[in-house]
């Protein structure tokens, strides 16, 4: 049988959508099929009670790199990005501590719990840019081919390295340094205010099944922060991130892309050694000169594919790949605007994210709860309040509360959720 696509992508979430359009772009027929009704995986805005809808999973724009937003012309495509400002206000004993997107703006709302701290943040803002844009040039950079890398990834390697000399001898000892620290020491190391750095520490650790104690953890800080966000950023999008699929799929589609929905893949065929057709649930069978899969690993290739078509050695490795989940969420309707100890009546504080981490020891004795197999008795929590920015997700003076709550694992020790909840 003839291939009828040059590439299949499985999955239209927001990384399936940005690959299908970069491959129609370079002048492939693509094709995308998706196994739910709608688009968008992660990135989508459904209605959760009549008149109210919300971000289902992601509720904030995560380390999106710039290139694809200016490449696929997104804007055009309708999505708005807002960074409030603050960007993040972080809750503790009535007196709310705002971080803005300007350092200064930040440090003068430090001053009110800590004058040394508000002079120390200038610098720690200066140390994490320098260390997130060689955080951000490792991501942009080719994988190497493991386990067996070639000339080509030794060279791109050795161009990091120069990027990382180039930083300064100052900023790249500062830099080597900070990527195997905790969060908490590296904390530890510029802040005396205990809710500066847990607020700090919660932009790392979210999604994380780690608490800020654990070894390189920073490292989730700086990956969170490579896009450019100052410490605390935030990025939303008008309309709920459903809208970040929204604009990948008109992209794509103009490209020339075509994308079904509610056709779940039941199985990938691999014939001598090369993924060659697609089969859905219903039995039609789909061609394909290049399969992509945006499923995570062990369902692409422990499902989809299956351990038969592949290599032991690799398919233990697959096995051994953690997928430990951290996070619940909570999705409220609300009459009114919520009200918090220490802030005004207005809204101008809840725009952006709302941080319940008082301090490293509370996240710390949060994640213990979870490395045991429970959930955190006193959670970690980041609330977003998505209407402020577009009032239509919701009847008129109305309002939507989306809540992460961690830690949530993804498998308790004691019973299951349905019970837990």
């Amino acid at each position: 049988m003839s291939a009828r696509y040059d590439a299949i992508v499985v999955g239209a979430g927001h990384n399936g959508l940005t690959a299908a359009a970069y491959l129609a772009r370079a002048g492939l027929s693509v094709l995308v099929v998706e196994q739910r009704d709608v688009i968008g995986g992660a990135t989508v805005t459904e209605e959760f009670h009549p008149g109210f809808r919300v971000d289902a999973f992601a509720h904030r724009m995560g380390p999106f790199d710039r290139r694809v937003l200016e490449d696929l012309r997104l804007a055009t495509h309708g999505l708005d990005i807002v960074r409030p400002d603050p960007a993040r206000v972080a809750l503790a004993d009535g007196r709310p501590l705002p971080l803005f997107r300007d350092p200064s703006r930040t440090a003068e709302a430090i001053r009110a719990v800590s004058p040394d701290d508000a002079a120390r943040w200038p610098g720690f803002c200066r140390t994490i840019a320098d260390a997130t844009r060689l955080v951000d040039a490792v991501r942009r950079s080719q994988p190497p081919e493991l386990p067996n890398p070639g000339l080509r990834d030794l060279l791109r390697l050795a161009a990091l390295g120069l990027g990382l000399r180039r930083l300064g001898r100052r900023a790249m000892v500062q830099t080597l340094r900070v990527l195997p620290m905790s969060l908490a020491d590296l904390l530890d190391d510029w802040f005396e205010s205990d809710v500066l750095k847990g607020a700090i520490a919660g932009t790392g650790l979210m999604g994380l099944m780690q608490g800020p104690r654990g070894a390189g953890t920073a490292y989730a800080l700086l990956h969170h922060l490579a896009t450019g966000e100052a410490p605390g950023g935030v990025a939303l999008v008008r309309g709920g991130t459903g809208r970040v699929a929204e604009a990948l799929a008109g992209a794509a589609r103009v490209a020339g892309v075509e994308i079904r929905t509610s056709a779940p893949v039941e199985r990938i065929v691999v014939r001598s050694d090369a993924a060659v057709e697609v089969v859905l649930a219903g039995g039609e069978v789909i061609p394909a000169r290049r399969i992509l899969s945006s499923a995570d690993p062990r369902r692409t290739f422990l499902q989809l594919v299956g351990p038969e078509a592949l290599d032991p050695a690799f398919v233990r490795q697959v096995r051994h790949i953690r997928m430990r989940g951290a996070c619940a969420k909570v999705h409220l309707a609300l009459g009114e605007l919520p009200r918090f100890a220490g802030l005004g009546g207005g809204d101008a504080d809840l725009r952006g994210a709302i941080v319940v981490a008082p301090s490293l020891d509370y996240l710390e004795r949060a994640f213990d709860d979870a490395k045991y197999g429970g959930v955190s008795e006193r959670p970690f929590l980041e609330a977003v309040i998505p209407t402020l920015t577009d009032p239509s997700l919701a009847p008129p003076g109305r309002h939507v509360m989306s809540v992460l709550v961690q830690y949530a694992p993804y498998q308790l020790k004691v019973g299951g959720w349905d019970g837990a909840r």
